[in-house]
């Protein structure tokens, strides 16, 4: 298993600036290549500070691709339904170009009601956006003078610049958390998939990891699951250093996707309202003893990474949170260290 580091901005602007966050964040990238952490990946959020403060994780990655040689750069997600999809292309392939082919895409639907209203797009356009935008996309970096007319976007004989530098694209991700027919869309269509540990991930996998062998693709597939870390030596402080920021994360969660409580609904996001009703009583310790969350010593959280494998079955990379929320920057380096040296060659 490879473990790389994600970033997820999450405070309110009262506890760090943006220019903060950000110089921090290259710095934990930076330093985590040197420690043996395999990628850096962050998302597209809009809007509120659950994930607003990075609308586009390309620019970020390209600031990532600067300080970095060897780490894969990954978005964790873009989202098809709020980008023009000759746009995301042209910029998939730069941003290729200026890491020497170290970046992976992955994709998501979006799931946040708020930011699908402000952006004046129906939930209910979530599936048909984001296969179109998808196809599209894969269609502009794989060929030229390309013609697709599709329900939300149309162009003709166009041919994407500048063009991949891997051939012949970059690898695909495809972000899921709890419908199963987009795991086994993933799977059928051969991309690498990213989920989260929340949910009913151990039923869902399989249905990833089925629909792979069935398409007739080599392997069993490869997949990304996203998870909070924080490591330390003294047990109790492993604990109630990032206890704030952990619990914080869920309550702006929450505040983000609350809609789905509240009775707006979707044919697209089908459970969605018991899902985050759930997330709203997240612990620290519950998310330790479900898994989600790797905090502890480290004989702790190897015992949480093994105990989860044998739970939901082998998976291929662990994207982790080193710097959430508005945790002390010294508090997160000294984490992310303590792993690197600790964990990461016991699972090598």
């Amino acid at each position: 298993m490879q473990f790389g580091v994600q970033f997820f901005p999450n405070f309110k602007r009262g506890d760090k600036t943006a220019a903060d966050y950000f110089a921090q964040s290259l710095a934990v990238a930076e330093e985590a290549e040197t420690l043996g952490y395999s990628h850096a990946r962050t998302i597209e959020h809009y809007f509120e500070r659950y994930g607003g403060y990075s609308p586009n994780p390309i620019v970020f990655l390209s600031a990532v691709a600067q300080r970095t040689k060897t780490m894969r750069l990954v978005t964790g997600a873009v989202v098809p339904a709020f980008n023009n999809p000759l746009k995301l292309a042209g910029e998939i392939g730069m941003l290729d170009a200026i890491s020497q082919g170290r970046f992976d895409v992955g994709f998501a639907r979006a799931f946040l009601p708020h930011e699908f209203r402000r952006f004046r797009v129906s939930p209910d356009e979530s599936f048909a956006r984001f296969h179109e935008g998808l196809e599209q996309i894969e269609l502009l970096l794989t060929q030229e003078n390309v013609t697709h007319h599709g329900q939300f976007h149309s162009f003709d004989n166009v041919t994407s610049l500048p063009r991949p530098t891997q051939k012949p694209r970059p690898k695909f991700y495809i972000a899921c958390t709890q419908t199963p027919e987009t795991f086994e869309f993933a799977g059928r269509a051969g991309h690498a998939l990213m989920a989260i540990p929340i949910g009913p991930l151990k039923k869902l996998l399989p249905l990833y990891r089925q629909a792979w062998r069935d398409a007739g693709h080599p392997g069993d597939g490869e997949v990304m699951l996203a998870f909070h870390m924080f490591c330390h030596a003294d047990a109790r402080q492993a604990r109630e250093i990032p206890r704030r920021q952990f619990e914080d994360y869920f309550v702006s969660l929450f505040e983000a996707a609350g809609e789905w409580t509240q009775g707006t609904a979707s044919k697209d996001y089908r459970g969605y309202d018991e899902a985050i009703s759930r997330m709203k009583n997240f612990t620290l310790e519950t998310q330790i003893e479900a898994g989600g969350a790797l905090v502890g010593t480290p004989d702790e959280i190897k015992t949480i990474i093994r105990r989860f494998q044998s739970e939901i079955g082998a998976f291929e990379h662990a994207s982790l949170q080193i710097n959430f929320g508005a945790l002390d920057f010294a508090e997160a380096q000294k984490s992310m260290r303590l792993f690197g040296r600790e964990i990461i060659p016991a699972f090598a």
